[in-house]
C-alpha cells in the first residue's frame, strides 16, 4: 500500500486498539544511533518537547514495535546489554536464570533479579514539532524509543476511560494530535505524568504533498522483530557466563526440572511481569517484596 492509498485505507481504530491491547498483555542500547531522537533534560531533570507520532510504513501491522532488553553490570565489572529473545517468542538464558532466582523465595536472589530485570521498550516514527533544547531537530522524522508510561497515554487516547472524551488515533496524519512531552525528575526517576496529547488536528493543514514527503521519510521498524537481528540462545548464554564470571555457560533448563519450580499457586516471575520505565519497575518489585 502506497501513500496514495493510506488515507482511504487508514487502520480502523478498533483494530489498532486490539493490537495494542494484545501487545500490552504479552508478556540495546549501544552506540548512539542517529536515527533516534533523544529528549534532553536540564540540570534540574526537566525536559520539554512536542512530537507527532506517525503511522509507520504500510508493511508494518502497527505503527510501533515492542521488544525487551536487559542492561546490567555483572560481578566481573562487565556489562550485559542485549535484546531478549523473549521479544520474538523464544527462550532466553537470562529469562530462565531470573525465573529460577525469583522462585527460590530468597530475598537476596530477588534483589539480583531486580538488578537484571527485563526492560520493556517501544519504538515509533515521530515528527519533531518542537525541541527547544535542540532546535536543529525540529521538522525531522526520527525514531523514538519509549516505555509503558507513554504507551499507556497512547492507549488512553485510542480508548478513553471517560464518556466526555472521544477516541483518537494518535498516529493518524489527518485526525491525530501533537504530543506534548513533559519530563520531570521525581525521586531520581523520569516522570511523564504531565505529558498529554493536544486536540486533534491535521498535520500541515492536510497538505497531501507535504504529508506524502513526510510519510516517505519514515524508518522501517522491521529490524526489531526480525530474528536475524537477535543473538542466538547460545551466543547470549556465552555472553552471560562471561559477564557473571562463570567458567562455563549454564542454563536453568539443564539444572532444574520444570516440576521443581511449579507450585499450585505460581509465584510471579521477573519475566512474566511487563517491565517498563525504571520508576514503575522498582516500585512494583518493592510491592511484591512487601507482600511476601
Amino acid at each position: 500500500m502506497s501513500f496514495a492509498n493510506l488515507k482511504r485505507n487508514r487502520t480502523d481504530l478498533s483494530a489498532l486498539v486490539q493490537k495494542a491491547t494484545e501487545a500490552s498483555g504479552t508478556s540495546q542500547s549501544g552506540s548512539k544511533d542517529d536515527r533516534f531522537w533523544y529528549p534532553q533534560r536540564d540540570k534540574a531533570g526537566n525536559g520539554y518537547a512536542v512530537i507527532r507520532f506517525l503511522p509507520g510504513l504500510a508493511s508494518a501491522s502497527t505503527p510501533w514495535v515492542r521488544y525487551w532488553d536487559h542492561a546490567f553490570k555483572g560481578p566481573t565489572g562487565q556489562w550485559y546489554i542485549e535484546k531478549s529473545l523473549t521479544s520474538i517468542g523464544q527462550q532466553d538464558p537470562i529469562a530462565e536464570l531470573n525465573s529460577k532466582l525469583w522462585n527460590s523465595g530468597i530475598e537476596s536472589d530477588k534483589a539480583i533479579v531486580r538488578e537484571r530485570k527485563r526492560n520493556l521498550r517501544y519504538i515509533a516514527n515521530v515528527l519533531i514539532v518542537s525541541d527547544p533544547s535542540a532546535p536543529e531537530n525540529e521538522g525531522q522524522v526520527k525514531l523514538y524509543r519509549f516505555g509503558k508510561k507513554i504507551f499507556d497515554k497512547i492507549m488512553d487516547a485510542m480508548q478513553p476511560k471517560f464518556p466526555d472524551e472521544q477516541p483518537m488515533n494518535p498516529f493518524d496524519m489527518w485526525e491525530g494530535a501533537d504530543f506534548v512531552l513533559k519530563i520531570r525528575t521525581v525521586e531520581s526517576y523520569p516522570n511523564y505524568d504531565a505529558s498529554a496529547f493536544k486536540s486533534a488536528s491535521a498535520l500541515f493543514g492536510g497538505d497531501e504533498t507535504r504529508l506524502e514527503t513526510l510519510y516517505n521519510k519514515q524508518y522501517d521498524l522491521g529490524e526489531w522483530t526480525d530474528p536475524k537481528n537477535y543473538k542466538s540462545y547460545d551466543e547470549l548464554k556465552t555472553r552471560l557466563a562471561l559477564v557473571l564470571g562463570e567458567t562455563a555457560p549454564r542454563t536453568v533448563k539443564q539444572e532444574v526440572a520444570l516440576d521443581e519450580v511449579r507450585t499450585p499457586a505460581p509465584m510471579p516471575t521477573a519475566e512474566n511481569i511487563s517491565m517498563d520505565d525504571d520508576d514503575d519497575t522498582m516500585s512494583y518489585f518493592a510491592k511484591l517484596a512487601n507482600e511476601d
